[in-house]
């Protein structure tokens, strides 16, 4: 039986609370995306380490972390990125990416991307899904797509404009592309699958700290998530759901034009 290989592109360093309490962001990816037996590998794009060309074969699919970087920018690793995230569509591997990944996903394919123009979007937001998904009858856990989902947010950059062949699959009231898709391959996703509620409270707290946002919506967002834990954790287990079949190619897309 063949073993999955996966690859995270961490775009992010991992910050003083994330290495003390998980021992680094690539470590929350396993918890949250891999499964036993499976092999993960590390690449510290963020710093210039990426996988070598005639290796990429090799792996069943990559996730592009967040990152405290614009994905419009022209840092050299994020144009080298984007030829990679090229090189991967072209191959037709998996790509799931992450809030800047999401955001660099489509850069990099096409889309248009920059500073969000209601500003910051931190804490749980609500998204409504416009697709329409068939699902094999063998997932008894996953007979429809629900209409919503909940998931963590935090950026202030977001996609303006999809690249051609992509389709959006998620919106919310703060970002019209909180999800796209290309194919059977390319998923995009801006909120943050991978976070817990203590990974979004530091970063608040280090967001207020540098005077990155004011306090009184650091305020809100906090009190906002609190009061939605339970429902968070549990839409989190749904939502991670939908991209575990996604990833293994058990979600085939339709798109319905929303009205």
């Amino acid at each position: 039986m063949k073993v999955g290989r996966y690859a995270v592109l961490l775009a992010a360093r991992d910050s003083e609370f994330v290495e003390k309490v998980y021992g680094g962001y690539f470590n929350v990816f396993i918890a949250a995306f891999g499964e036993e037996g499976e092999r993960w590998d590390l690449f510290r794009v963020v710093d210039d380490e990426f996988p070598d060309m005639s290796e990429l074969y090799k792996y069943d699919g990559f996730v592009i972390s967040g990152s405290p970087y614009d994905a419009y920018g022209n840092d050299y690793w994020i144009l080298k990125l984007c030829f990679l995230l090229q090189t991967l569509d072209a191959m037709e591997k998996k790509v799931l990416g992450i809030c800047f990944g999401h955001q660099v996903l489509c850069r990099s394919l096409g889309g248009k991307v920059g500073k969000a123009c209601s500003g910051w979007d931190i804490g749980l937001r609500t998204v409504k899904v416009v697709k329409d998904l068939w699902v094999p009858s063998s997932l008894e856990e996953l007979d429809e797509m629900p209409s919503s989902l909940s998931i963590i947010e935090c950026h202030q950059d977001e996609v303006f404009e999809v690249p051609m062949g992509a389709q959006v699959v998620a919106f919310s009231e703060k970002t019209g592309v909180e999800m796209f898709v290309i194919g059977q391959h390319i998923l995009g996703i801006q909120g943050h699958p991978e976070y817990t509620r203590n990974i979004l409270y530091n970063i608040i707290d280090r967001l207020l700290d540098n005077n990155s946002i004011q306090e009184e919506l650091g305020k809100d967002m906090q009190g906002f998530s609190e009061e939605k834990t339970e429902f968070q954790l549990f839409m989190k287990m749904d939502y991670l759901g939908y991209l575990m079949a996604f990833w293994n190619h058990q979600v085939s897309w339709s798109y319905s034009k929303p009205t």
